[in-house]
């Protein structure tokens, strides 16, 4: 039976994968110690997905609380499996700008040697698999803040004349600029996934993703943008946007989005590539764009305030230019837009969220 390893398997890409890949016909080995628990409070807690994924496939999802900073662990795990391992999907991460602030080395720990641990373990037990990492335009550091952005009613925009109006391609540089201490972490991280299909030839390829969404993501306050908007907006909880005005804008993937991608990758892989992953033109928003459609699609509206302080290497402006994946891979491209996403979420999740229909 080919075996398909998903690290961060209880959070909202790594459930979309193994659910995605179990319904293809593979075992799945999910990795998740529910650290997200520790990093946001017991509301991020990925338990809630992880039951589900057991429910729903109890003979071929095999859950393991392994930490990947636990090189021992990891390889343990791979040398068990060993050659029917045939996916590697990594999402396991800490995804946050201050929480990394507050504790470089458990953030680096994670993203980039756990990064490291999942390779090596790789490279060592099955070799010919395909690595799939889950990596972030934060790679760019605060470069996207130096382009050409024009200020209108709702939002920032990049000038229509500008040959990236379409979207940010990966020729942008990762060098020179201010990336915060997680984007140093996933930087550290993405070079390693490029490295080790160039140097040693693996199948990897590293996913460069804008905002990622959908209704089983355990949105908290500093991360998960969308679903946390959505919670704030439904529960009457108040929500603070941080700094430019509320204009800042993001493309925004749905989880099944991305993952489509990956098999995509993953039946035709190449090695140590890069692409930038997300939205695109086809689904992005502002944030004052994102509080109006939460209020029409919740049917209330959500008290919010505005904070003059943004967030340090935070990005004004950013879309994903889908140029390169859709010309690899030209039968893949997004389909649920912004305000299906938020949809999606709200049905999903206003009974959890208030205890009543």
């Amino acid at each position: 039976m080919s075996v398909a390893v998903v690290t961060g398997s209880g959070g909202l890409v790594g459930s979309e994968a193994a659910a995605h890949f179990l319904g293809l016909g593979f075992d799945v080995v999910g990795i998740d110690n529910d650290l997200r628990r520790s990093f946001f409070g017991d509301e991020a807690s990925t338990l809630r997905q992880s039951q589900r994924l057991a429910e729903r496939f109890p003979e071929r999802f095999r859950p393991e609380a392994a930490d990947i900073r636990d090189r021992e662990a990891v390889e343990a795990i791979f040398q068990r499996h060993g050659r029917a391992i045939e996916l590697v999907v990594h999402c396991a991460a800490q995804p946050s700008h201050d929480w990394a602030a507050r504790d470089p080395h458990t953030d680096f720990g994670v993203n980039a040697v756990g990064t490291l641990n999942l390779l090596e373990a790789c490279r060592r037990s099955c070799p010919d698999a395909v690595f799939v990492f889950t990596s972030t335009n934060k790679v760019y550091g605060d470069l996207p803040n130096r382009l050409p952005l024009v200020e209108l009613e709702t939002r920032w925009e990049l000038d229509a004349a500008h040959p990236w109006h379409a979207g940010i391609p990966e020729e942008m540089s990762i060098d020179q600029s201010l990336h915060s201490l997680f984007g140093a972490s996933k930087v550290a991280a993405d070079v390693l996934v490029q490295e080790y299909g160039r140097y040693f030839g693996m199948r990897t390829g590293a996913f460069r993703c804008g905002c990622l969404t959908g209704e089983n993501h355990a949105g908290a306050q500093l991360h998960g943008f969308l679903s946390y908007l959505m919670r704030c907006t439904v529960t009457g909880k108040p929500y603070t946007v941080m700094g430019y005005q509320g204009k800042q804008v993001r493309d925004n993937i749905h989880s099944h989005d991305l993952v489509l991608a990956f098999e995509a990758f993953f039946r035709e892989p190449r090695a140590g590539e890069v692409y930038n992953m997300g939205g695109g033109r086809f689904s992005h928003c502002s944030m004052l764009e994102a509080i109006a459609l939460c209020q029409e699609v919740a049917g209330r509206e959500l008290a919010w305030t505005l904070s003059p302080e943004s967030r340090t290497g935070d990005h004004v402006w950013y879309v994903s230019d889908l140029a390169k994946f859709r010309g690899h891979y030209p039968g893949w491209q997004p389909q649920v837009d912004v305000r299906g996403i938020l949809e999606r979420i709200f049905e999903a999740n206003r009974e959890h969220w208030t205890g009543r229909p």
